[in-house]
């Protein structure tokens, strides 16, 4: 595990180039502190920098950047490629050699024979990028399920790139402007939906694609994409799939020169990689949890009762909500984007970080998958009612309109939104998932007009044809809110404690196969098909309700954060009486300050985002667009 970072065609000479990739590197230090390594080409316009977190193959080989034989190619390399060993035998057989045991040669050495399409052959998370002396050109790359991130930055004929935004920010050369665009992204989902930031003009580069830069202009390819399948198979059938691929996952997920930890909650999911890991790990599992005073939050028991079935050795934080307050300060140092979410990371990777682990697995992926959330029953039930009232339109669209209007509860204006809209997946499922209404981010950021060249906030999705909504919806949860807001967050609060954060359930090889079970099967209520695939689960898991990994945030922030969180305010009539609303724009506000982002109008736009610092009682936050 790594941080990356570098720039193609910079046009800057050669000791500025330098200083400024130093300073990259300074501040991806957390991702890497064990080595770092410095590129510059042979012009002295291009540059990869690294800093590595060594996992496997601890010694000097594994130096990135990493040279091809011949020195034409030179690699950076964030992640892990669990298939390189397989990768690795298919090579020598061909006449390669290696000078190292570590992935990064397989993939460089990939590169050279096969080109681009060498992507769709690694199996694993990463992010890279690969500079051709010979051609001049460079090739960044993302893993298929954007499980590692990689941020980019166009400006006259150069590309800048970095594992994290705020790297990018710190060159000084990328222009501290908010995007309106993505703001109103993050006020709808309470993440930046992808490719957008809130930097604008900086781009996420998408899950799936590949990008390819030559004589100053990029070419963006999708190599990669989720596909569900309906052809009917036995149930015991997609039982042993299931078994197969989520033990075969789970074993090459364990693969490390570090010992391997293991988040693990009360849930199905983070007990059956425990339960997995057991049959394979050849030393003492060791596994973290977090608890809570709180008995409708608290998996502390449960976790321990678990850990103690499996011979694990178990580690628990009892966090009250004064030690959690202490600790935001901190967290929001360490974001590199707002989100409702992460802070449940940032303190689960600490407690993994004191205990000196480099290496954990943990559950994420398991619920959309297999329908762990409330969304794969209910979306589904609200498209079909909607339909339903389809001939009675007007109808519909003026209850819709009432209840928008005349309710302060944000789940009922919602519902009224989205009973204006036409009754897709895409639209039900922003019902579920939203902060706030398309209206209300409308007020909140000032009302945008198409002679500003500026889009209103949409809740529409490009999505694949799927088999069934049910489908959809896992689509829809995969590619939207684990991406967005789980594996960016996770990724960003893993890597603050310079720990590499393994997840088992999102990887290809294994998406591949779950492609090929029914959504009647995979994702029967309960998670049926998954308890049956691993029996080992205990009965105190199987039988207990669903909780998930989440935090006493209602009562900490309406409680002993009050202080905090009762300045945050608007100029719109929007109501924040939730606690996650409040905690929507309190993380946008300090992302704003903290990153002295400009929320003047750009040549785009004559609105202009105010924000009001959150610090003194009588220096409340305000958000609000202005005219100018």
């Amino acid at each position: 595990m790594c941080g990356i970072a570098g720039v193609i065609n910079s046009g800057l000479d050669r000791g500025k180039l330098e200083r400024i990739l130093t300073g990259m590197q300074h501040q991806l230090h957390h991702r890497g502190p064990d080595d770092r390594g410095l590129f510059i080409s042979c012009d002295g316009k291009t540059g990869l920098v690294n800093t590595r977190l060594a996992i496997l193959d601890l010694s000097s080989a594994g130096h990135q950047p990493m040279a091809s034989a011949d020195e034409r190619y030179r690699i950076v390399l964030n992640g892990e490629i669990y298939n390189f060993q397989t990768l690795r035998a298919e090579l020598e057989g061909k006449g390669e050699t290696f000078r190292s045991h570590s992935d990064t040669e397989v993939v460089l050495k990939m590169y050279e024979r096969y080109g681009p399409d060498s992507v769709r052959e690694l199996e694993g998370m990463f992010a890279l990028a690969i500079w051709d002396e010979q051609e001049q050109t460079c090739f960044l790359a993302r893993d298929p399920l954007g499980i590692k991130p990689l941020y980019y930055y166009e400006t006259n004929g150069a590309t800048w790139f970095a594992s994290e935004l705020k790297t990018l920010l710190g060159t000084s050369l990328v222009p501290r402007r908010l995007s309106l665009e993505a703001v109103a992204g993050y006020l709808l989902f309470g993440a930046v939906p992808e490719p957008l930031t809130l930097v604008e003009n900086v781009r996420a580069l998408p899950a799936g694609h590949h990008l390819l830069w030559k004589h100053g202009r990029v070419r963006l390819t999708k190599y990669w994409d989720i596909q569900f399948d309906d052809e009917p198979i036995p149930e015991a059938d997609a039982i042993e799939l299931v078994r197969n691929a989520l033990q075969e996952s789970v074993g090459r997920h364990l693969v490390s020169d570090v010992p391997v930890g293991i988040f693990l909650s009360g849930g199905i999911d983070s007990t059956a990689l425990v339960a997995l890991a057991s049959l394979h790990a050849s030393n003492e599992l060791r596994t973290f949890c977090i608890s809570f005073d709180d008995p409708k939050f608290d998996e502390g028991s449960i976790a321990a009762r678990t850990a103690q079935h499996f011979g694990a050795q178990h580690s628990d934080w009892r966090l009250d909500s004064a030690t959690a307050k202490k600790l935001l300060a901190n967290f929001l140092k360490c974001s590199d984007q707002p989100s409702i979410d992460g802070f449940n990371s940032f303190c689960i990777s600490r407690l993994a970080h004191e205990a000196g682990l480099k290496v954990v697995l943990s559950g994420l992926g398991g619920d959309e998958i297999f329908g762990g959330y409330g969304s794969f029953r209910r979306v589904p039930q609200m498209v079909h009612a909607s339909r339903q009232l389809n001939l009675l339109w007007p109808l519909r669209a003026g209850v819709g309109g009432i209840l928008q209007a005349r309710y302060s509860s944000p789940r009922i204006g919602r519902l009224g939104c989205f009973l204006q809209e036409a009754p897709t997946t895409a639209a039900a499922y922003w019902c579920m998932r939203g902060i706030f209404t398309p209206e209300e981010v409308r007020l909140l950021l000032g009302r945008y007009s198409n002679k500003d060249g500026e889009l209103a906030p949409k809740i529409s999705f490009y999505m694949p044809s799927q088999p069934t909504l049910e489908d959809e919806v896992s689509y829809l949860e995969l590619t939207r809110y684990m991406r967005n807001q789980l594996l960016r967050d996770s990724d960003v609060m893993s890597m603050a404690w310079s720990l590499e954060l393994r997840v088992p359930f999102v990887d290809r090889k294994f998406i591949e196969t779950m492609e090929r079970i029914p959504a009647a099967l995979r994702l029967a209520q309960g998670k049926k098909i998954l308890l049956n695939a691993v029996p080992e689960i205990p009965a105190w898991v199987q039988e207990r309700p669903k909780q998930g990994f989440t935090f006493p945030f209602k009562g900490w922030v309406t409680g002993e954060w009050h202080d905090v969180f009762e300045r945050v305010e608007t100029e719109s009539p929007v109501p924040l009486k939730s606690w996650y609303r409040r905690w929507c724009l309190f993380a946008l506000d300090s992302f704003v300050q903290s990153n002295r982002i400009d929320t003047a109008p750009s040549a785009k736009s004559n609105r202009r985002l105010v924000v009001g610092k959150l610090g003194g009682s009588n220096n409340a936050s305000k958000f609000s667009a202005r005219s100018v």
